[in-house]
């Protein structure tokens, strides 16, 4: 079979009408080694627990997570792995221990896959769930493909109303809950705090949306990119400014004079983004850390030992799925502010090359419609 190349993924052709070769079951995005992936075919999942789903797909993402499994930085998923831990699917079938679904559900995927009975579990830790944790695209086969195995299905998925908008909606799974536990809330945002979020990628400006939540007294993004820094700005961002820009800098000093920010928020994972983070938090704030680092970082104690400031990391739990959903479901929050661009699963291989290079073309979240 012939293929096209992107930016490390191989994408399949469609093959010649009159070849003698079976169709597989399905057509799947799978990370073949560092900085390479390709659509390949794959047998159909099947209930493999009594606590198992199998879904039908129906809309997917990519997650500046999977852009770090190509490059290499997450070592724990190994070669053979089918991409994706975001998405909505249609129940095909059911293991005889799930309660509260039926056949043909329409439902969101948690990011997180977890049990909800372990002691972690039990202190909303799912993220460290005994049985669980982060599986989906990690240690088992992911959501970019026509079909998924969902674990713990009763508690690691989650009904959608009837009007929802299911492309936007992908954003339950995985940025907004992220967005608000581990930026929002590891941030301590308050009414009245000021607030500083480096990094308007699509998590960076799900924490933007929500931090307004609380109503912060003044909300302010960084970004090198204009394009994401304009769109913070449609969603509400006070202040936008490009740390790659004197002018912009400078324009910083005068807007806080020796002040810092109460609550930073770091949405990137690079080195210079967190030594950002250490200059802009004030005396007795805190910094939460949401990118995911490839790299070690430096943290000046030398200079920050004495400021009581509290930094947190922590890797999505989705326990505010619920609660997002709700806001969802009141007109509060608005998913479809992330979604930029819009792509079928036979087009995955542009939309990763779009991805891959926002710059410039305003993107930010992308769906995937199989």
């Amino acid at each position: 079979m012939s293929s096209a190349t992107v930016l490390g993924c191989s994408f399949p052709k469609a093959s010649s009408s009159s070849s003698s070769k079976r169709k597989a079951a399905m057509k799947a995005l799978v990370y073949v080694g560092s900085k390479k992936c390709e659509v390949q075919d794959r047998p159909a999942p099947i209930v493999e627990s009594p606590t198992d789903a199998v879904l039908k797909m129906l809309y997917t993402s990519i997650c500046g997570t999977d852009l770090h499994i190509l490059k290499g930085d997450v070592p724990v998923v190994e070669p053979g792995r089918i991409l994706g831990h975001e998405g909505i699917g249609m129940i095909e079938s059911l293991g005889s221990a799930v309660r509260g679904f039926a056949i043909g559900d329409i439902v969101l995927i948690s990011c997180i896959s977890s049990c909800g009975v372990c002691p972690s579990c039990r202190k909303g830790l799912n993220s460290h769930c005994r049985s669980g944790g982060w599986m989906l695209g990690s240690v088992l086969d992911g959501t970019q493909a026509e079909y998924v195995r969902i674990p713990h299905a009763a508690s690691s998925l989650y009904k959608l109303p009837q009007d929802a908008d299911m492309q936007a909606c992908v954003s339950f799974s995985d940025a907004l809950p992220t967005g608000l536990e581990c930026g929002t809330t590891n941030a301590s945002v308050q009414p009245g705090s000021r607030v500083a979020i480096v990094g308007a990628g699509p998590v960076g400006l799900a924490a933007l949306l929500t931090a307004k939540l609380y109503t912060p007294s003044l909300l302010v993004m960084f970004d090198v990119d204009e394009s994401r820094l304009a769109h913070a700005k449609r969603l509400g961002a006070d202040k936008v400014f490009n740390p790659d820009k004197k002018d912009s800098m400078l324009k910083l000093e005068s807007l806080l004079g020796d002040e810092g920010f109460d609550s930073v928020i770091e949405a990137v994972g690079t080195p210079r983004t967190f030594e950002l983070c250490q200059t802009l938090v004030a005396p007795g704030g805190a910094i939460a850390n949401i990118g995911v680092h490839g790299q070690k970082v430096d943290l000046a104690l030398d200079r920050l030992w004495e400021h009581n400031i509290t930094i947190k990391t922590r890797l999505v739990d989705t326990v505010t799925i619920p609660m997002l959903l709700q806001l969802y479901g009141a007109r509060k929050l608005d998913p479809s502010k992330l979604l930029t661009h819009h792509y079928r699963f036979s087009e995955i291989g542009e939309a990763y090359k779009s991805f891959q290079n926002p710059s410039g073309q305003g993107l930010l979240k992308v769906g995937i419609q199989f």
